[in-house]
């Protein structure tokens, strides 16, 4: 992985006597590799991915056999199409204009799958807007979701012994100087972000995650839906 743009045009890899041409990026187990480590691009490819899963299953939506709330919760929704799109989450840098495009798409298949509705002044039909959404479906948006997860799964890394190469990863500082110019989003900066957002931003969140017994004792607020504890989320 490099930031030079060129890196990925030029020389080969030799192991022993096999060659190996360098890349831009390719695809391991269903996730989308850069030579950048370009986050971005994975999530471009989910929500294609999400696009046609829906449009597989799109003559479902219409269909008056099924409610709404089945259609959300159990058969379309939640089960076939957001499970394409989040896979490999746990592990997204997100930033808030990769977040925009998760709430649009979370928003639009929402919106097809409830419909348009009739407005009681002018007589016509409109599509619902986004708090009219919110109000409508109680389960939490596409990136509360993301956030919720992405803590449960440094919570989890956090309880690795040292020996474990995914810890070291988590806690290790590389060497060398960084390039100039602004740093890029972590994933740890994001893990420091959710936990402001529910309160917990002012402590050790891997000393947390690692003494359970203080975790389940914390209650942050924060939370659209009341009172979270720290515990509930570094799990």
């Amino acid at each position: 992985m490099s930031r030079d743009q060129n890196v990925g045009r030029i020389h080969s890899v030799r192991i022993e006597n096999s060659t190996f041409k360098r890349v831009e990026g390719f695809k391991y187990l269903g996730t989308t590799l850069t030579h950048q480590n370009s986050i971005p691009e994975e999530i471009k490819s989910r929500l294609r991915s999400g696009n046609a899963c829906y449009h597989s299953v799109q003559n479902l939506v219409p269909s008056r056999l099924l409610s709404k709330n089945l259609k959300i919760k159990i058969y379309i929704y939640r089960t076939i199409i957001l499970p394409v799109v989040l896979y490999g989450y746990e592990t997204w840098v997100l930033t808030l204009r990769e977040e925009r495009k998760l709430r649009v798409f979370d928003n639009m298949v929402l919106r097809r799958i409830s419909g348009p509705r009739r407005d009681e002044v002018k007589g016509e039909w409109r599509r619902l807007h986004n708090e009219e959404l919110n109000d409508l479906y109680s389960s939490p948006n596409i990136v509360r979701v993301i956030k919720s997860r992405r803590m449960r799964r440094a919570g989890h890394v956090a309880h690795m012994g040292e020996e474990r190469g995914v810890y070291r990863v988590l806690v290790g500082k590389p060497e060398g100087q960084r390039p100039l110019g602004r740093p890029r989003c972590r994933w740890v900066d994001n893990i420091r972000m959710d936990l402001q957002e529910v309160g917990c931003g002012y402590m050790d969140w891997i000393g947390l995650a690692q003494d359970r017994q203080v975790a389940d004792a914390c209650e942050c607020g924060g939370e659209p839906s009341g009172s979270m504890k720290c515990g509930e989320f570094l799990d």
